[in-house]
């Protein structure tokens, strides 16, 4: 039997609630600290799946690995494999950014193609692109990225699309180029700066992070440092989302509020109060809710991460919204789930149009996906009676202790564990 989490709902958030280290920043930091040649220290990390895959990723490549109270140790001295299994890249998205780490280490590299959440198509080719542009040899075989990288060199990379991963793979192979590469049209997301910030603490010479031109300087010896990773922008948005789903009143801790404007600017637009001051976003709703049109975008764009939450926050506002997904061609998956519980939604390719019910009814639900997950925590929040949520796995793979701080906001929530059924 799967883990599921039972939610009663109809009580309102109020509270303060810290948040936890950014996934997607974690998620590309950590493996980059095999490129240091001596040992690194990497603070605020979650504690969810996809570090605990990462690890065990680590580990077997060689790696010495220490990890409690949110604080890695990373040994990248013994690192001694280039072939990361299948097994564990299968259970993650961000395994791939083991491929520039290694082939850079060992001029080759094997990884398995990438799993993670089945949200759409999320080809490579721009990654592909990139590393070519630096002098790599790269191709797919049976399912696996071979790269060899015996001679690289600083190079103009033109991306196609402002892609997270291609920018962030073409990072961390240009740093052990020689000479100077430009990134053109790269990704803008907080968490490619945060990489490039972790890059620059180690020795690494990064310019442009958070612009679509990014410049680097190829081929600097690079050490171990201290860093804390930065909060998670996709958690800040779902406890957002969650207060004012619920009519709540709370006060989020540890959060960069300029991350949140495009988010912030939709509640606010929606009748939403939302406050910050230094990393403290207040939101307070009185439950009334305006409905609103969102359209997905690259960063600073409204986040595609969030799109799935806060269409379960438009399915109790007043009038009609529309949802219009421009990154993934798949993320409408969990529309039917959200039915279940009395949803209005009817979507029409991709654009979802939601009409305001009076109410939400708990039902058994599932995840489909980790953002997914979010929107059932969400729909489950605010509906009468009790919700079951399965698919937990998801959930887990980027919310730290969701349920205990749910918990601590005055919601009625219980992680039930299989075994205990």
């Amino acid at each position: 039997m799967q883990d599921k989490l039972v939610i009663h709902g109809g009580r309102p958030l109020r509270g303060e609630v810290a948040i936890s280290g950014g996934k997607n920043a974690a998620v590309a930091i950590i493996p980059a600290a095999l490129l240091a040649h001596t040992p690194c220290t990497i603070e605020n990390l979650p504690d969810i799946e996809d570090v605990h895959v990462l690890i065990d990723m680590l580990r077997w490549l060689g790696a010495g690995v220490d990890f409690r109270n949110n604080v890695m140790e990373v040994d990248p001295t013994t690192v001694d494999k280039y072939d990361p299994p299948e097994e564990l890249c299968n259970c993650m998205r961000a395994s791939y950014y083991l491929a520039p780490v290694l082939a850079g280490l060992f001029g080759r590299a094997e990884v398995p193609l990438p799993g993670g959440c089945n949200i759409g198509a999320r080809p490579i080719d721009q990654t592909i692109k990139g590393m070519q542009a630096l002098g790599a040899e790269v191709k797919v075989e049976r399912g696996v990225l071979f790269v060899s990288a015996e001679s690289l060199h600083g190079a103009e990379i033109y991306l196609d699309m402002p892609s997270v991963g291609a920018t962030v793979n073409t990072m961390l192979m240009a740093v052990n180029a020689s000479g100077n590469s430009v990134i053109y049209n790269g990704a803008k997301e907080p968490h490619v700066v945060d990489l490039a910030n972790f890059l620059n603490s180690m020795g690494a010479r990064i310019k442009g992070a958070g612009t679509d031109m990014i410049r680097i300087v190829g081929g600097r010896p690079l050490h171990g440092s201290n860093y804390a990773v930065i909060p998670d922008q996709i958690e800040t948005g779902t406890m957002m989302l969650a207060a004012a789903a619920t009519g709540g009143n709370v006060t989020i801790t540890g959060a960069i509020p300029t991350h949140m404007e495009a988010l912030s600017a939709k509640l606010l637009e929606m009748g939403v109060f939302v406050g910050d001051e230094d990393d403290r976003i207040i939101i307070r709703s009185d439950g009334n809710l305006r409905a609103v049109n969102v359209k997905t975008q690259v960063y600073p764009g409204f986040p595609t991460d969030l799109q799935q939450p806060m269409a379960s926050l438009l399915t109790i506002a007043s009038g009609s919204s529309t949802i219009t997904e421009t990154i993934y061609e798949s993320r409408f998956r969990y529309v039917e789930e959200l039915k279940r519980m009395g949803a209005d939604i009817r979507v029409f390719g991709r654009t979802a149009v939601i009409d305001g019910v009076d109410r939400l009814i708990g039902a058994p639900v599932t995840a489909t996906d980790l953002r997914a997950g979010a929107a059932m925590i969400v729909a489950a929040l605010i509906a009468q009676g009790t919700t079951e949520i399965s698919g937990l796995g998801y959930i887990m793979r980027g919310y730290e202790d969701i349920d205990k701080k749910l918990r601590g906001l005055g919601a009625s929530v219980e992680r039930i564990y299989g075994d205990e059924r």
